[in-house]
């Protein structure tokens, strides 16, 4: 994936995250929504696996760019914000 002139890798689950949030900007998605979206069904979800890979997101998409385009809300999950930096 590019963000503007870099390259920025990504794994496989990092990528269909950011999938998720980019099919629904703005939208608050829940953790269940992106374990939905990235996890087969099996997975157990009372782990805090979405919270990390939101975190690498983070570090590879938003902080070298001094930006932040995920938002966290609070008791409800997570959103791209449509600007991709507005927070």
């Amino acid at each position: 994936m590019w963000r503007g002139d870099v390259e920025i890798e990504l794994s496989t689950k990092e990528f269909a995250l950011l999938e998720a949030f980019m099919r629904r900007p703005g939208q608050v998605l829940s953790r269940f929504d992106l374990l939905e979206h990235a996890w087969d069904y099996d997975y157990e979800n009372r782990s805090n696996i979405i919270d990390v890979y939101v975190r690498y997101l983070r570090e590879k998409i938003d902080r070298p760019f001094s930006t932040s385009s995920l938002e966290t809300v609070r008791g409800a999950g997570y959103r791209l914000c449509r600007s991709g930096g507005d927070s």
